[in-house]
């Protein structure tokens, strides 16, 4: 028996994590890839629960950068960035339930060298940006082309070739009224750059619209935590998705469940404030279904807590809080 046999979305889904549909998004079936996430957009695809979901997406800059020459700044139509597949209506979500999202595979696609890292005026870690207006001038503009396997990783030099960790950057549902740019994270999911959103694992998204309205796209091959220049090995892929629906389980922001771990995720700045809204949702989350008393738990996690940094670079940043399984145990 596997972990997955134990997990939230198997035990409490509709379909209870089983496969029982496939469709596909290629990129006819696409059509225009959307920037931003919304309920307006109509969707591309109607599924019930259960249903197994391939699509083709787009790396973040939708294969605009072709080769190192090529000048960011002249190329790319900010705040274009992140193309997103979907937006997909699953069959009987409303508002207040949970759409459970289990990553089956991520493989790359397309002609090499199909990776792509950027450096790009006033965007990143460690530059000023329009949110931290500097006289400083910008750094370089710099593009890296690289080759992208699943079988050897990303050759960044004759010496180094970083493993094929992909994870999906950007995936979540619309908000409720507005419409939010895919650069941007946030309760409902979105640009979170969280590298555990990789095969395997299962993302929890809160439904705020009737149908949920799913997004994802924005695929890494690599990526360090901070995704400390603002730009990861983004490249084009075959993302392959098992899509489900947890009716009455209302949680307020994203959530994560692998093999080993618990985990929820926060956005916001300062830096402080996503790891703070990350925290107070796992200890509200073990006082729900773990029976756990919430300042026990505030204590607990004290002493055991672990924090993954997402991105450091995008409007919100984003951190994931999470906690072992053999720490506690198998939520009711």
């Amino acid at each position: 028996m596997s972990w997955f046999d134990d997990s939230i979305m198997a035990r409490k889904a509709v379909a209870r994590g089983e496969a029982r549909a496939e469709r596909s998004l290629t990129e006819a079936e696409q059509g225009s890839y959307p920037y931003v996430y919304s309920a307006a957009i109509p969707p591309v695809l109607r599924i019930d629960p259960g249903t197994v979901v391939t699509c083709e997406t787009h790396d973040a800059f939708e294969g605009a950068i072709r080769k190192e020459s090529d000048r960011p700044s002249e190329i790319l139509n900010f705040p274009f960035l992140n193309p997103q597949n979907g937006p997909i209506w699953v069959n009987g979500a409303e508002r207040g339930d949970t759409l459970a999202v289990h990553i089956d595979s991520i493989v790359p696609r397309g002609p090499q060298p199909r990776g792509t890292t950027v450096i790009m005026p006033e965007f990143g870690g460690l530059v000023p940006t329009a949110d931290t207006a500097l006289l400083t001038a910008p750094l370089p503009e710099r593009v890296r082309k690289l080759d992208v396997t699943a079988e050897q990783g990303t050759v960044w030099n004759e010496r180094i070739t970083l493993p094929y960790q992909p994870f999906i950057g950007t995936i979540g549902c619309a908000p409720l009224a507005e419409a939010i740019s895919s650069l941007v994270p946030d309760y409902y999911g979105g640009n979170m750059d969280l590298p555990d959103v990789a095969p395997g694992a299962v993302i929890y998204l809160p439904v705020q619209t009737e149908g949920g309205f799913l997004f994802l796209g924005d695929c890494h091959a690599a990526q360090g935590d901070g995704e400390l220049c603002g730009v990861a090995i983004e490249h084009p892929t075959v993302t392959t998705v098992r899509v489900d629906l947890i009716k009455g389980w209302t949680i307020r922001s994203p959530r994560l469940e692998n093999a080993d771990f618990y985990m929820t995720v926060g956005s916001a700045r300062p830096m402080e404030d996503a790891a703070r809204g990350a925290y107070r949702e796992l200890i509200r989350w073990l006082a729900a279904d773990f029976g756990f008393d919430e300042i026990d738990a505030y204590m607990l996690l004290t002493q055991c807590g672990r924090v993954r940094l997402g991105n450091m670079v995008d409007p919100k940043y984003t951190l994931g809080a999470s906690v072992l399984k053999s720490i506690v145990g198998i939520s009711a």
